[in-house]
């Protein structure tokens, strides 16, 4: 969509607090009525939306039916940010192992602003597998390069938390 259209959905997201949950969903809906009926825009603003009203059961089809419908042509950083919010909806429903194996492909993609998201996602996902031990590497190893002293100590931490022997 248009650059207009983007700016109303990120005015919308800046007023959030200002509605009740139904009402902010219908904030979105009007602002995805302007779109084509098959723009993968409209599920993942609606996801989002859902998601953000504390309803991930409602928001997994509709951040599946973006991702299967082309939101990474139109943009790879929101398909990024739905699989990351996907993959915290499904831990939230119970199916953390889904998560897991829909976020663990983010750690090899090409690196941006979303790197920590994904490994914090994720860490949280493990955990509720009962693999604490590779979540907290992920979460050491995304906060390392943070601090102003002890990166190399901190990463090597991580790395070891996670190494056979």
């Amino acid at each position: 969509m248009d650059r207009e259209w983007e700016e109303r959905v990120g005015g919308a997201w800046a007023s959030f607090d200002r509605y009740g949950a139904a009402a902010f969903r219908g904030v979105v809906d009007g602002l995805v009525d302007e779109l084509p009926t098959d723009s993968p825009l409209g599920p993942f603003e609606r996801a989002c939306a859902w998601d953000s009203t504390g309803h991930s059961d409602r928001a997994v089809p509709l951040y599946r039916k973006a991702l299967d419908t082309g939101l990474a042509e139109i943009s790879p950083y929101k398909a990024r940010r739905a699989k990351i919010q996907l993959a915290s909806s499904l831990r939230n429903i119970g199916r953390a192992e889904e998560a897991v194996h829909l976020l663990t492909p983010e750690l090899e993609a090409d690196s941006d602003e979303l790197d920590d998201a994904v490994r914090a996602c994720l860490a949280l996902c493990l955990s509720d597998l009962g693999r604490d031990r590779e979540g907290l590497s992920l979460v050491l190893g995304a906060l390392a390069p943070h601090l102003p002293r002890y990166q190399r100590s901190m990463a090597n931490y991580a790395r070891l938390l996670v190494e056979p022997g």
